[in-house]
């Protein structure tokens, strides 16, 4: 004899999970929803006022941190992960991670592991995505995306997308079957208006279109990554990168038979000083 189940049936799919972020009137930041489905784990702490805002001045901007985590400490081949994240107007929320992201080994290369990200940002709103890097060890399949929909282009992202060369204390060096990243950032007008304004894709295969061995290919590089800044939130982080990258040495600079070297800017002498 079966009986019906007064419960509704579960809508959730493992490794699912949902982070929302909105304001509670008048202006209090809060995270509104925080859901997540084994093998995944969000970890969320008391959130903290902005450095400036220290001083226990009156209704702080709150900005919220959560954490991604996965049960075991890594991904296992076929799992599959898929977080929904979405900052109302004027939030802001950091993404960490508590150590790298273990890609398991598969026993067949066709077998993957998964990885997406959805974010939708408001107006005014800002993300910061600074997980630890991806480790995957030898004999991998790693496949992840990151898509982010800005809100009538408002919105600010300073996200750091990198990956290590395995487990080195093991000897492993680019021992993987393959690794695709891709990140693409959108300008959303409506509901079916988009444009897009970035698409990064990375492709890290063991043969590649040569017969040359990817760990052949990378030499003695061990990590690899992308970073992007956007936004109004991040001006001058993202003007720091620039001058850094303006003050890089570049062949035709100056000449070979210099004798006397141009006196350093500003910027040019605390760039030494940095890696003094």
């Amino acid at each position: 004899m079966s009986f019906a189940s007064p419960f509704e049936s579960p809508t959730s799919k493992p490794g699912c999970g949902s982070i929302v972020l909105s304001v509670l009137p008048p202006d209090k930041p809060v995270l509104a929803k925080v859901f997540y489905q084994y093998p995944l784990k969000l970890v969320a702490p008391c959130p903290l006022p902005p450095p400036a805002q220290t001083d226990g001045s009156a209704n702080p901007s709150l900005i919220h941190t959560v954490y991604l985590l996965t049960y075991g400490g890594g991904i296992v081949a076929g799992d599959a992960i898929n977080l929904e994240v979405s900052l109302n107007s004027g939030t802001r929320l950091v993404l960490l991670t508590q150590g790298s992201t273990k890609i398991f080994k598969t026993l067949n290369p066709s077998m993957s592991s998964t990885q997406s990200m959805h974010v939708r940002l408001g107006h005014d709103s800002a993300l910061v995505y600074l997980p630890d890097p991806v480790q995957p060890f030898a004999q991998t399949t790693f496949s992840q995306s990151q898509v982010y929909h800005l809100t009538k282009g408002g919105g600010s992202l300073c996200v750091c997308d990198w990956v290590t060369s395995g487990r080195s204390a093991s000897g492993e060096h680019w021992d993987i079957y393959e690794y695709r990243s891709r990140n693409e950032v959108w300008a959303t007008e409506g509901r079916e208006q988009a444009r897009l304004l970035l698409r990064d894709s990375v492709v890290l295969d063991k043969h590649g279109r040569t017969d040359m061995q990817l760990a052949s290919r990378m030499g003695e590089h061990s990590a690899f990554g992308t970073l992007i800044i956007r936004g109004p939130t991040f001006d001058s982080l993202a003007r720091h990168f620039r001058d850094e990258f303006e003050a890089l040495p570049r062949i035709g600079g100056r000449e070979w038979g210099d004798v006397v070297r141009p006196e350093l800017t500003h910027s040019e002498r605390r760039r030494v000083e940095r890696q003094d």
